[in-house]
């Protein structure tokens, strides 16, 4: 029985609305603008084109390893990141940060291996659905393009609805004004730089995110009068059991990982993290535009890096809320946040304005735009792949300089519909929680046969497409079933609660997984990869009809070891030789690109499928099970122990995530700081070109 008052009151707004509108059209076009201008340097004074297809698309892929680690922590904070996992935390206690970085995580570290096996065996695409083609054929590639199309428009709901509820919530902002603004004011810049555009973004957004965490957490644990230390966290949460104990947690305890909540929270955070990674054409955009050598590795550093942004934040702002829930100024005294804000994601905000007043509500106003402005970025890049290779490019075969073309047109198109996107499922009831829990539901049937298409030679198209049909059908019986077996009705709420989302993610994935697994079995494929290492991505002005070839080669150790990247190079720089402008830089490139150490890719490969394993069997079982297992209520000095140790991981992650990508391109930074020196002083000369 809760001993706070019982009701509620709305939300108190501390910030006029001129302030939402400000951040999401002012630091939107700040933005817009320095890419553009960024562009326009990259064009004059580098050799790669922002208007060539495979710059555009792929960053020409040679981004390197610290600015892809540093894109994946970007694009894979989500608002979600930030404020579902401080509502969960804000509910169930801390067991729920520490799940929420876990179900991210160990998605992100085995998708390493997945990148290994696309440079090893597909290095020339650019999206998941054109290589199932290439291998499968038209139903499997109809099939799983539909399940990326969707699990965008989850993303792009999550990411637009959480952001504009907690501008609304914080400055009064109009909703529907802010779904539209958003994604609009993003589509300015990527169509101005393309991919390498959102990298570069990632990296200050990434910047920004890390130095607003830094002040949440220094202030709550350090110099707050409220707070002011995790010892007096751990007094407020004590007394804060005592007026509303956890049901299901160890002595109703918020510190403590035996927690039913908690746990439950982690299987649907698992299942909707793999779904969210394993289906999102972003990752596959950024494992693809990465050096091969590097590819791997920025996948496993993004992993580790991220993992430290929702337990840190979780903790310090969903406890923080849950602590400060007597203070007057937090926004709904003195009653505690309902059900529905909690579920729109207002448990962090009113954390912040407790703490920091207006400055923690700007504070949290920029994070939250940072992380919904960059994965949208990303989601932009991700379906205009999507249409123009997928869907337009299969039926009509497009020039390089048309795909770009096309590209622009559907991101600007997608970011209207994002916008009258996200006000539909405003208007249906459907907030952050809601697409958080659906996501793993609607998804997971996909992500095993998505996984074995690049893994395995041995899945046939019969196992890849209806392990996923099967998976599909288990996945939403289980749903149904589940939501009218523990709450008694179905509608539109009890769909998203926990008991009837795992009823729903847990079949989905493992019953596609073991049809998958029993149609290999009984009829196998022996595939040679040649066909998906066949396709290219032309930037020549003549169609690309022959892009993906079935090859029926009876020597593919030649191709293999030999023939595919150096010579569909040198293809693209003959076809480019129409301008001269572009055929040197071009030519130079193919001459100096070495072709690809397969041997070493498969190293790679086994190496992070060993050390992914360790590291999940590390988070997900032996730090949190036996803690679970026991019933153990953290101490004071373990609470203070666990976040300290919160604490060390963001800061080292942030300071990796930002002097990384610097220290990498410090070269290219000056040169090109120096050629916009000149530039402005009239004094040009052609050294100032980047290699």
């Amino acid at each position: 029985m809760s001993g706070y008052p019982e009701g509620s009151r709305e939300f108190t707004r501390l910030l006029p609305p001129g302030s939402g509108y400000g951040v999401v059209v002012g630091v939107g076009a700040f933005f817009a603008l320095a890419m553009i201008f960024l562009t326009r340097l990259q064009g004059r004074f580098t050799r790669l084109d922002p208007n060539s297809a495979t710059e555009f698309a792929t960053a020409s892929r040679a981004v390197k390893p610290g600015l892809i680690c540093c894109g994946i922590v970007s694009a894979w904070t989500w608002s979600a990141t930030l404020l579902q996992s401080s509502a969960a935390t804000y509910s169930s206690g801390l067991s729920s940060a520490w799940w929420y970085g876990v179900g991210g995580t160990i998605q992100i570290c085995f998708f390493a291996a997945c990148a290994a096996k696309i440079k090893q065996n597909a290095n020339g695409a650019v999206t998941f659905p054109e290589i199932a083609r290439a291998r499968y054929g038209w139903p499997c590639h109809l099939l799983f393009t539909s399940f990326f199309l969707i699990c965008a428009h989850i993303v792009t709901g999550s990411l637009v609805l959480g952001a504009s509820a907690t501008i609304n919530a914080l400055t009064g902002a109009n909703i529907i004004a802010t779904n539209f603004l958003l994604p609009l004011g993003i589509a300015i810049y990527v169509v101005a730089g393309g991919l390498r555009a959102t990298f570069i973004v990632d990296f200050l957004h990434t910047v920004i995110l890390f130095v607003i965490l830094y002040i949440f957490l220094f202030s709550i644990y350090g110099t707050s009068d409220v707070v002011g230390s995790p010892g007096a966290m751990y007094d407020l949460l004590k007394k804060a059991a005592d007026l509303a104990p956890v049901a299901g947690n160890a002595a109703g305890s918020y510190m403590t990982m035996k927690s039913n909540g908690g746990i439950l929270f982690g299987g649907c955070t698992i299942a909707s993290g793999f779904a969210g990674v394993a289906l999102d054409q972003g990752y596959w955009q950024r494992a693809i535009a990465s050096r091969p050598e590097s590819t791997t590795r920025a996948y496993m550093l993004g992993g580790f890096s991220w993992f430290s942004i929702p337990w840190a934040f979780g903790t310090v702002m969903g406890l923080g809320a849950r602590a400060m829930i007597t203070n007057p100024a937090f926004p709904t005294y003195p009653y505690a946040l309902s059900a529905q804000q909690v579920s729109a994601g207002l448990v962090a905000p009113a954390a912040a304005a407790t703490i920091m007043g207006k400055g923690g509500a700007i504070a949290i106003l920029l994070i939250v735009f940072m992380a919904a402005t960059s994965a949208c970025s990303a989601e932009l890049i991700a379906v205009s792949s999507l249409v123009t290779r997928d869907i337009i490019g299969t039926y009509r075969p497009l020039s390089g300089h048309k795909m770009v073309l096309y590209s622009h047109v559907v991101i600007v198109l997608y970011s209207i519909w994002a916008g009258a996107w996200s006000t539909i499922l405003h208007y249906a009831s459907i907030d952050l929680g809601w697409l958080f829990y659906v996501q793993g539901v609607l998804l997971t049937p996909a992500v095993i046969p998505v996984a074995l298409t690049v893994m395995s030679k041995r899945q046939s198209k019969h196992a890849a497409f209806f392990g996923t049909l099967f998976g599909t059908a288990c996945g939403l019986i289980g749903w149904m079933l589940g939501c009218k077996k523990v709450y008694g009705e179905i509608n539109i709420t009890n769909l998203a609660l926990p008991y009837a989302a795992i009823s729903g993610a847990a079949p989905g994935l493992v019953m596609s997984g073991l049809a998958s697994l029993i149609i290999t079995a009984i009829k196998p494929d022996n595939y040679d990869w040649n066909s998906t290492r066949a396709i290219s991505l032309s930037d020549s002005d003549v169609p690309s009809e022959g892009k993906i070839e079935r090859s029926s080669a009876s020597t593919p150790e030649l191709d293999d070891e030999k023939k595919d990247e150096p010579t569909a190079t040198v293809a693209t720089a003959v076809l480019d030789a129409q301008d001269p402008g572009v055929v040197a830089p071009a030519l130079e490139e193919a001459a100096t690109d070495p072709a690809l150490d397969r041997a070493v890719l498969q190293k790679v490969f086994v190496r992070s499928l060993w050390i992914s394993g360790i590291f999940a069997l590390v988070i997900a079982i032996i730090i949190p099970i036996p803690m679970f297992a026991s019933h153990y209520v953290f101490s004071r000095r373990f609470f203070e122990v666990w976040v300290a140790f919160s604490i060390v991981w963001v800061l080292l992650a942030g300071g990796f995530c930002i002097i990384l990508p610097i220290l990498e391109s410090r070269k290219e930074i000056f040169i090109l700081a120096k050629s916009a020196l000149r530039v402005m002083t009239g004094r040009t000369v052609k050294e100032d070109v980047v290699a």
